[in-house]
């Protein structure tokens, strides 16, 4: 459904600021799989999920979805096959527009048609029972701006936007890192019934290995810009919290006992 073959990029290149974010990436995603990225500040995760969306075009590989290839469609062309949520509540709405006229545009993602008779009483309805779906009150606040939303609720409403025109990609980037504990773990349940009940194919980059382990059938992990360890099926099923603790550990072990060769050649040449 998802295929990244061999996706490198580099910032600030040529200059002693450069930064190789992702090197030689590939990756496949089975349809209606949900799939979790994990990795240290650094290892290239959140800047995956902004190739994927287009916010940069990558220097070299492909990414195809659903067969096609949209390795240099802009961001904006991304966006009708794409949902996305943000780690801020604040990102992807319209603060002084109600709920209501935030799911509209949501409703209208990709079309070309105007706005005009989209706030019908049927459509209303439609809002209300969706928005009710969420539990949490919002069905009766329809026209109240969503600026007046706390921050869980209106990560909430976020996600069922990004998943009104069932996208054939969920991209889902931190979003619940903003929230206090117990906003976090309401979003995260949601998360996991809107992934389910409507068969979407999602893939969340999270810094919570509890939710890597409760929420998605499969667990990448990266490391400055490479995947390390992919944990999918049966090995999926037996991973906890310590065993993605101690591959974290290994994986900087290694990084030492690699900076440590390099440090001994070079004594050997000078």
């Amino acid at each position: 459904m998802l295929d990244i073959q061999n996706l490198s990029h580099t910032f600030f290149p040529g200059t002693p600021n450069a930064v190789q974010a992702l090197q030689g990436v590939s990756l496949h995603i089975e349809e209606e799989s949900f799939t979790a990225i994990i990795g240290t500040n650094g290892s290239g995760k959140s800047t995956l999920l902004n190739a994927m969306s287009g916010t940069f075009l990558a220097d070299q590989g492909k990414i195809l979805l659903d067969g096609q290839d949209i390795t240099r469609w802009p961001e904006h062309r991304r966006a009708a096959p794409m949902g996305r949520v943000f780690q801020n509540p604040f990102a992807g709405t319209a603060a002084e527009m109600t709920l209501a006229e935030n799911l509209v545009i949501a409703m209208r993602r990709g079309l070309k048609r105007p706005l005009s008779t989209a706030l019908s009483r049927q459509v209303r309805e439609e809002m209300a029972e969706r928005v009710a779906s969420l539990k949490m009150g919002l069905e009766n606040r329809l026209d109240n701006p969503i600026g007046t939303l706390s921050g869980g609720q209106r990560q909430a409403l976020t996600l069922l936007m990004a998943t009104w025109l069932r996208p054939k990609l969920l991209l889902l980037d931190e979003h619940t890192a903003a929230l206090d504990p117990k906003s976090a773990a309401q979003v995260a349940d949601l998360t996991r019934r809107i992934i389910r009940s409507e068969r979407l194919t999602a893939l969340m980059v999270t810094h919570s290995m509890q939710q890597s382990v409760e929420l998605p059938d499969r667990i990448v992990m990266m490391h400055k810009g490479k995947i390390v360890e992919d944990y999918a099926e049966e090995r999926k099923g037996r991973v906890r919290v310590p065993d993605l603790m101690a591959a974290f550990d290994r994986v900087k072990r290694g990084e030492l006992f690699d900076a440590s060769v390099a440090e001994v050649v070079a004594e050997q040449y000078v």
